[in-house]
């Protein structure tokens, strides 16, 4: 349901009934950026621990903003990653505001290995299949 609730630009309404635009670049961009998204955000918090606006900030330069989670997004997949015992949280006061710091855990430094892995073959797939289309 929450990829579903993702896709609602890529989604137009007709007479009460959704249709997925499946011909639409829009809805296949959305669906690569959600995913990387949060490998991205795992990959930043592998270096070391992050304000949530410097993991938006160091994912926009690792993908030249292409998968840069908005702050809309960003928040709801470190409470999700939370919840799941991926990241812990640390608030500090810091110039007389509340940050809040995330860090991987060892639970989330595994999850970032098995993504890492299992992005990396789905891209070489990836290649060889774009590759095979444009020969």
């Amino acid at each position: 349901m929450y990829l579903w609730s993702m896709h609602i630009m890529s989604i137009c309404k007709r007479e009460e009934v959704f249709v997925i635009k499946y011909e639409s670049q829009e809805y296949w961009a959305g669906l690569i950026k959600m995913s990387l998204s949060r490998f991205f955000i795992l990959h930043v918090l592998y270096g070391q621990p992050l304000h949530g606006y410097e993991i938006t900030k160091q994912v926009a330069e690792l993908t030249n903003g292409c998968c840069a989670p908005t702050e809309g997004s960003l928040y709801p997949v470190l409470k999700e990653f939370t919840d799941a015992g991926l990241v812990s949280l640390l608030a500090q006061v810091v110039s007389g505001r509340e940050r809040k710091v995330y860090t991987l855990t060892p639970k989330g430094e595994e999850a970032w290995q098995v993504a890492s892995r299992a992005w990396g073959e789905v891209a070489d797939y990836i290649l060889k299949a774009i590759k095979n289309n444009i020969a």
